[in-house]
Order: structure tokens, then sequence, then C-alpha cells
């Protein structure tokens, strides 16, 4: 520890010290029970008048679900907090960092945690924020084999009453920890929401991903992204990347946002939603499921839910007869009719990448699978010597 990191904690330790001298703060009290009653003596009083005004049917139900965070740093952090002023049941915490002073530009870490493990330093603070909430906390990486397998367990037992967990959110800065949650949901149909924010501050994102019915995160990786700036530009040696609290709030506000409503069955869920700093610019889409995607997972999670659907009712539709719209002055026969010939209609039919709306671009596309017959005429065509060649052009 340095002596910079020294001397902040023993300020932190003094200022304590003197609060309590001098009377401070009055101490919390554990809360006992939620109350539904809107009364100003419950300090959940205000989530409870959501029922009042009939935008939730019964947010009391917040306390029987169970949320897993992976990764508790700028957006993970405060969307932790934000689910625990909630007072939501249980919350899983994975991370295998530790906070430092680089971290005091974040809404909820404070310089005498420096040193300890972010989800050491994360769980201590909620639990005086709201006793009620059960922690579990985790300081591994999960992309190690065994931390895998243990992260797996978690999300399939660690819900209050020892079952699967509602959701599991990730909250991660690096495509390797992304690609782990990613599996591990495929791998168990958990649904999961990913988040993150550019490199450059000022631009980042949510999504809801259930496996089977909307992409993975191998089906489109990271191809979305709400900047107008090519992120890969962005990295260079010796330079970090810039953090913003306004934009990591923002993110975690509508992640959360997005986390009660489908907790709570209210409102609609995002699939992607966008958030440009720049522009204040919010695109919102949904992508299906690639097919070919290269999780063996999520290609089964594919077939599953398209067999589930095939199950269902089928609704009859009634067929709508539409007029033939008749001129009554069309002296020069004037029709309008589709310029696209078959083959553009075709082209268009079997593009790769998904029709993206306005201010969401693709990173990079996924290889086309290569057709082995093609290969084989080319590899034949290289065989042929540059006499052979030769003799062919003068024949011509």
């Amino acid at each position: 520890m340095s002596l910079e990191e020294l001397q902040l904690k023993i300020k932190a330790l003094e200022e304590e010290l003197r609060q309590a001298k001098h009377g401070g703060a009055a101490p919390r009290q554990k809360i006992t029970h939620m109350s539904g009653e809107v009364v100003d003596t419950n300090p959940y009083s205000r989530l409870m008048a959501l029922k009042r005004m009939g935008i939730v049917e019964d947010y009391e139900k917040i306390r029987t679900h169970t949320v897993a965070v992976v990764g508790v740093g700028g957006v993970g952090s405060v969307t932790a907090e934000m689910l625990t002023r909630c007072g939501i049941g249980k919350l899983l915490l994975f991370d295998y960092d530790k906070v430092e002073l680089a971290n005091m530009n974040r809404l909820f870490f404070q310089p005498h945690q420096a040193g300890l493990s972010k989800v050491e330093a994360a769980a201590n603070t909620l639990h005086f924020i709201n006793p009620d909430v059960t922690f579990e906390s985790h300081n591994y990486n999960i992309t190690t084999v065994d931390n895998f397998d243990h992260f797996i367990d978690r999300i399939k037992c660690g819900s209050l009453t020892g079952g699967p967990v509602d959701l599991v959110l990730s909250c991660v800065d690096n495509y390797e920890a992304r690609m782990a949650v990613n599996r591990a949901c495929n791998e168990l149909g958990q649904s999961w929401f990913e988040s993150g924010v550019a490199e450059n501050a000022v631009s980042g994102h949510i999504q809801f991903l259930i496996p089977g019915e909307s992409a993975c995160f191998d089906c489109a990786p990271p191809l979305v992204v709400a900047s107008q700036i090519d992120e890969r530009t962005l990295k260079r040696e010796g330079v970090c990347a810039a953090s913003l609290p306004t934009t990591m709030g923002i993110v975690a506000g509508l992640l959360v946002q997005n986390v009660l409503k489908f907790l709570l069955n209210f409102g609609e869920v995002s699939y992607y939603l966008g958030y440009n700093a720049l522009l204040d610019f919010f695109p919102a889409m949904s992508v299906k499921p690639n097919p070919q995607c290269e999780d063996s997972w999520c290609r089964r999670r594919q077939a599953e839910y398209a067999a589930k659907k095939a199950s269902e009712p089928k609704i009859e539709k009634q067929e709508v007869k539409e007029e033939e719209v008749v001129h009554e002055d069309n002296e020069w026969g004037i029709c309008l009719v589709d310029e696209a010939t078959p083959e553009e209609a075709s082209s268009s039919a079997c593009a790769s990448v998904p029709s993206l709306v306005q201010g969401i671009t693709v990173a990079y596309e996924r290889p086309a699978p290569v057709d082995e017959a093609t290969s084989k005429v080319v590899d034949d065509a290289d065989d042929t010597s540059l006499d052979d060649l030769m003799a062919q052009m003068k024949a011509l």
C-alpha cells in the first residue's frame, strides 16, 4: 500500500472518530419487514406507491427476486446500489478486481475502501443501505475453468429458494468475460442483460438476451454501438479508457429500469437500447438469433424455442380483402411498379447483417462460410502450370 493510500485511510478513520465523538449521524435501524402500506414511516413508501398509482400490480414481490451482478465496476456498482435501494431480495456479486484510487470517479466507491476487493467493499456498503437484502459475494475471475463451473452452479442454485436466479446482469468491461456469461446463460437457458460503456465514455448500451428467442452475444458479437466513432481506433499503447460517472450512471439507470420492468411485469422491456451522449440519442432495436451461431448451446436453444412456438395453437387471422382502387380519371393508364429485380430482392433477403436502426453500426461482419465446391474448383485451377496457361492463351 502506498503512502498516499495509507494517508487517505487514516483521514477517513479520523473523520469517523470525529463524527462518533460529536454525535454524528443517527444510527441506522434495521428494516425488519417491507410493508406495503404507504406511510411516512415506511422507507419504501414511494416505491410501494407505484401499486396505488396502477403502475405495478404488486411491488412487494421484489423481495422474492434474486439477481446476479457480474462486474462491480462503474456500471455494476451503481446497478447493485439501485437494486438494493429498490428492495431486491438477494444480490450475487461477482468480480476479481480490487478498489483503487483511480476508481474514485465512480458514484459508489470511497477512498478508504482502496485495497479491498470490489465485491467485499460493495457488500459492506450495500448492507448498511438496506440490511434486508441478502448478499453473496464471489471474488474470482469467472473465465477460468474451475471458477466458471462454480459460476454456473451459483446461477443455477443461488436464489433465495435454492433455485435459479431470476436475472443475470453483465456489467463487465471486456469481451472474454462477456463471452463467459453468454456461454453460461445459453447453457442454462437463463435470461440476462448485457451492458457496456464505450472507451470514449460518451456512449453506452444495454441489451436483453433470451436464449433461443433473441440473438446471443456470439450471434452478433459486439457489433452494435451507439457511438459514431470506431472504438477500435481509441485503443492506444499506454492510454487508458476514459470514464465519466454521468455516462455510467445513465447506463446503470437504464439497466435497472428494464430489470424492474422485467421482474415486476410492467411496461415494455428494451431488447437493445443505446445512448449517445454527444447527440442525446437513444437508438432502440431487437436482433433475432443467428441460425449459424458458433455457440452450440445457442443453436440448441433456438431449436427448442422453434419447437415451442410450433406446438402453440395457431390463431387464425381473418383475411381482410382489400378493395381495388379504381380511379375515375386515369387517361394515360399510369400505375406504380416495384423497380427491384428478382436478383436484388433475393440478395436483400439473404443478407447476413440484420437491418439496423439509425445510430447503430456494425463493428465487423462474421466471415461467410466457404463453399466447398467453389473452393475445390479454385484449388484445381491453382494446380495448372504457367506453361499450360500460356499455351491456352496462344490457342485463343
